[in-house]
């Protein structure tokens, strides 16, 4: 059998009502792979429908599980996509142009960010979304580290960049986005607590408004309204929600 060329990568917890259009919209892949992790729904059945290989298991930290992805990937190339992202053809068409002949390094890929039917493309940053990120890679090229949200990344390689942007389907809604801030600052606390490193308040009394001026100034997120402060906001009240959380339920076990 001919080794596959490009690989998709697709890591999930309990997505089976928006994993199948993500699927869908990945048919340029040549092999299709899907982690599940912890899943009590249907999505196994879903990536099943789509000869997905599957990979299933129980992580607690984010870059475990990615890699345990990357690694079950047997592709030259390897594009990871979440089950909140669609893709569309060409991105597919640009991509095999783009790995054509090379075998190292990776791509940037550019975002297209919405808040229910809202494009917002300004203020994204300070840990609270992106507005391009090093998704596909040669195999071999990308490893994530050992943290249970927004992990770090060890590239290698020559960094290039795509210019057909991914859909990522953000939050459905304000109550969404307010729910989202309340996992991530509870994985982010607990990993400041693995590290045994909480920091202290002043310094992220400061984090909270140095990255609120960075989103909504710097990044522009004042073009977007009261979308564009919204998300300076969450990407203000991320670290210092994160501090208190790891902070105080320390306190809570010692009483």
């Amino acid at each position: 059998m001919t080794e596959p060329v490009l690989s998709v990568l697709v890591v999930v917890h309990n997505e089976e009502a928006q994993l199948a259009d993500c699927l869908e919209a990945l048919d340029f892949a040549d092999e299709l792979v899907v982690v599940l992790d912890k899943c009590t729904d249907g999505s196994k059945a879903v990536a099943e429908r789509f000869n997905a290989t599957l990979v299933e298991g129980a992580w607690e930290i984010e870059g475990h599980r990615r890699n345990e992805g990357l690694d079950a990937c047997h592709g030259a190339w390897i594009l990871e996509v979440d089950a909140d992202e669609r893709a569309n053809p060409e991105l597919g068409v640009e991509i095999r142009a783009a790995i054509d002949g090379l075998s190292d390094g990776y791509f940037l890929l550019p975002f297209d960010n919405y808040i229910g039917a809202r494009l917002v493309r300004h203020g994204w940053g300070g840990s609270w979304g992106v507005s391009a990120a090093p998704r596909l890679s040669a195999r071999g090229a990308k490893r994530w580290g050992e943290q249970r949200i927004h992990p770090s990344l060890r590239l290698t390689g020559p960094r290039r960049w795509l210019t057909t942007p991914i859909r990522h389907n953000v939050d459905k809604d304000i109550s969404d986005m307010l729910r989202r801030l309340d996992r991530y600052s509870s994985a982010r606390a607990a990993d400041l607590r693995a590290a045994g490193d909480i920091g202290n308040l002043a310094s992220n009394i400061r984090r909270m408004f140095s990255r609120f001026a960075k989103c909504y100034l710097s990044r522009k997120g004042y073009r977007e309204g009261a979308y564009g402060f919204l998300i300076a906001l969450m990407a203000g009240l991320y670290p210092i929600l994160s501090h208190l959380k790891a902070r105080l339920e320390r306190d809570l076990e010692k009483e």
